[in-house]
């Protein structure tokens, strides 16, 4: 073993484990760092208390003076809490959250120090748009930008910090952020559930879209992951053979968790829990070290900023523990990755989930309209809900027999898909008296029944129906879940807007009921999306086979998938659901290519440095000692050498072999990468996927093969075994 991981392993056995005891119980330590209502109610007027939830209800304005009730309000607070700073919190496009941290201190003119925050820092704030990811929506040296008030969101103290959940938009208007598409989307959700609820419930005022998501991770060993430079530059192992046990046995999943583990999980629990964000569920994933925390369903915009805020959470905590979190989609070849399922559902103000049926076959028909809406939204733009979970990172997984595959298709059940199969046999126009008591008693009436453990579940299915929610199983680990949830409400919105406008018209036109005309246009839909439901293995050759004949897509890369962002289809979808303009999707679309190419770029760099600074040189300076080896056997046995040496003989000759290989695939594919370099746009992305991607392959077999061949005291980075099976 080198010195390099000797001490790393060192460091890591003679530490003592960290002890985290839990202090009080869940429920009494939940939100105590968070300004919500309740902490609101302490603190503000009725007046500055009305204001702000009407905004969150209703969307209505705040005024500037109330706003400065509402900035005295929670900065008495905050200080009461032992914060110093305040900030606004945002999501610009680099998939994490930034922040700038300004003091509440200030002095006046005759040098009197005292804590200040008003309204109008409470409200905006102006970072420098430029320096964000724009898509060239800002210029260099156009560097307005402002950061303005999410009051959806409760701010929240973190460390002595006041964080102010905002949105980020440029001088001109457009979104620079995920945060803003979002809340649109959101917004047309909203609007166009609701529309369509009043069918069934007059008292349905508002609809809220549910998430609940559940994040996948690995956690290593700080010093062993310090000494792998993959690791620390890419969040990956780009190299290393794979560990004799992996997990084969399947003892890991589900198994007792390690102290040491438990101890950052009840850390980070802990934390959480004080910032409202109401973790759950924690267990062993399927890998070693990889394990799953899921949180409690929340509205949508909130889960996301949670998500977003435990991610940060987490690798802090991890700090403090002596480990790494990987939050990467395949840090470890071999073994499973980490997804992000993203759990979708509707709620209305009347407390009903639309998608879990009712006692009644009212109730049962409502659950039936948001159903089938759901699933002709995603056959309608399945590429575009493909194109939202991709990513450099989260392609290793899409048909990696081991997550949902690239071809998007909905699983619901075979007694789901035997409702719809009787529903689509309905008679066109009015029903007949026979077909009216069929469906309500024979087909909608038995839904609660039925849905009682109806089917086992498909893990094979990007887009599986669970009993009273959808859930979105493709979204990938490092993911920003804002991303799949503004497509996804975006085109459900879309569909229900599409549904009620043709429904009326049947009603008005062709004198049908209520019911017989939710019946016709649900039994096209039914008709027209059939091709999107799949019940048999995703990951098999015939599934791929079949989606073909049906004319789905299969979009394997990211820059293959990325391009349904910017279709005419997409563009006018955004505009007509007023989620984004032209130049927003474009620019979204372009920092995604751009992300996607430095990704690759990166890891090709750091893999030709590895081999060759780190690789090489170790494998030179064992085979050189095989050489003196072997010129020692035949100083001695000078008749027998042959014999004697031919293991060591062959030995350098397979190093040689594997070197000579490596040197020439780092040569061509550093050739590759300076084409790329040279092309924009789609092109540059599609020459780092198609050009200088597969090198890495062919590169890790060579390097892994040394790693077996070469002496372990000499092998100079950290191994499978040691990094999987430290804890």
């Amino acid at each position: 073993m080198s010195a390099i991981r000797f001490s790393a392993l060192q460091e890591t056995l003679n530490r003592v484990p960290l002890s985290i005891k839990d202090t009080g119980r869940r429920s009494e330590l939940f939100a105590q760092n968070v300004f919500n209502k309740h902490a609101m109610l302490q603190h503000m007027t009725k007046e500055a208390y009305t204001s702000v939830t009407n905004a969150i209800n209703y969307g209505s304005k705040i005024d500037r003076k109330i706003a400065d009730q509402i900035a005295v309000s929670m900065k008495e607070w905050a200080l009461s809490k032992g914060a110093t700073h305040y900030t606004h919190w945002f999501q610009p496009l680099t998939g994490a959250t930034a922040e700038k941290h300004d003091a509440f201190f200030e002095i006046t003119k005759d040098g009197n120090a005292f804590e200040h925050f008003d309204g109008g820092q409470l409200v905006q704030q102006e970072p420098d748009a430029s320096s964000f990811p724009n898509g060239g929506i800002r210029n260099t040296f156009e560097a307005r930008g402002y950061t303005a008030w999410d009051p959806t969101s409760p701010a929240f103290i973190y460390g002595t910090t006041l964080c102010i959940p905002t949105v980020f938009v440029a001088y001109t208007g457009e979104a620079l952020d995920n945060k803003t598409p979002l809340l649109r989307a959101l917004q047309a959700m909203d609007d166009a559930a609701t529309d369509v609820c009043k069918y069934f419930d007059k008292n349905v005022n508002k609809v809220n879209a549910t998430l609940g998501w559940e994040q996948e991770y690995f956690l290593i060993d700080k010093a062993l992951a310090a000494s792998r430079p993959d690791i620390m530059m890419t969040g990956r192992t780009l190299l290393g053979h794979s560990s004799a046990k992996g997990q084969q046995l399947e003892d890991h999943y589900f198994g007792s968790i390690p102290t040491r583990i438990m101890n950052f999980m009840r850390d980070l629990e802990r934390e959480s829990i004080l910032l409202g964000i109401p973790v759950k569920t924690r267990h062993n994933e399927v890998a070693p070290n990889q394990f799953e925390l899921a949180p409690i369903f929340e509205e949508a915009n909130l889960s996301v900023d949670h998500n977003s805020l435990l991610m940060d959470v987490m690798e802090k905590v991890a700090q403090r523990h002596h480990f790494k979190v990987l939050f990467h989609e395949k840090p470890f070849a071999g073994i499973n990755g980490s997804g992000k399922h993203n759990n979708w559902s509707l709620s209305t103000n009347t407390g009903v989930n639309l998608l879990s049926p009712g006692k009644t076959p009212m109730k049962n028909l409502q659950f039936l309209t948001f159903f089938v809406n759901t699933i002709k939204a995603v056959h309608d733009y399945e590429e575009l809900i493909r194109a939202s979970i991709a990513s450099a990172s989260n392609d290793h997984r899409l048909g990696a027999n081991e997550a949902p595959p690239a071809i998007i298709s909905v699983f619901i059940g075979s007694q789901l898909s035997q409702v719809l199969d009787e529903l689509e046999n309905v008679t066109k126009g009015k029903l007949s008296p026979k077909e009216k008591t069929d469906l309500k008693l024979n087909i909608v009436g038995k839904i609660p029944e039925i849905l009682l453990d109806n089917t086992d579940r498909n893990r094979t299915s990007p887009f599986a129906f669970t009993g009273n929610k959808f859930e979105l199983r493709a979204v990938g680990s490092w993911s920003n879940c804002a991303g799949p949830m503004t497509i996804l409400n975006t085109i459900i919105a879309k569909q229900l807007k599409d549904f009620k406008k043709e429904v009326d018209v049947l009603i008005e036109t062709k004198s049908l009921k209520k019911d017989e005309a939710v019946f016709n246009v649900l039994r096209e839909y039914i008709k027209a999306s059939k091709k999107i439901r799949f019940e048999g293995d995703g990951y098999g050759d015939a599934w791929e086979k079949e989606a073909h004949k049906r004319g789905l897509s299969n979009n394997k890369t990211t820059p293959e998938a990325l391009k349904a962002k910017i279709s005419k289809k997409t563009i006018a979808l955004f505009e007509e659901m007023r989620v984004m303009n032209k130049v927003e999707v474009e620019a979204r679309h372009e920092i995604e290519l751009e992300e996607y190419s430095k990704r690759i770029q990166i890891e090709s760099r750091v893999l030709g440095d590895i081999s060759r600074n780190h690789v090489i040189p170790t494998a030179i300076q064992y085979q050189n000692t095989l050489i003196e080896n072997v010129k020692g056997l035949k100083e001695i046995f000078t008749k027998d050498f042959e014999k004697f040496a031919k293991e060591q003989i062959d030995l350098i000759k397979r190093i040689s072999s594997h070197i000579s290989e490596i040197n020439s695939k780092i040569e061509k594919m550093t050739n590759e990468r300076k084409s790329a370099n040279k092309l924009k746009g789609q092109k540059n992305s599609e020459a780092y996927c198609n050009k200088v991607k597969p090198y890495f392959k062919d590169i890790r077999y060579h390097v892994d093969k040394l790693e077996l061949l070469v002496d372990d005291n000499l092998w100079p980075l950290t191994k499978y075994r040691e990094l999987l099976f430290t804890r």
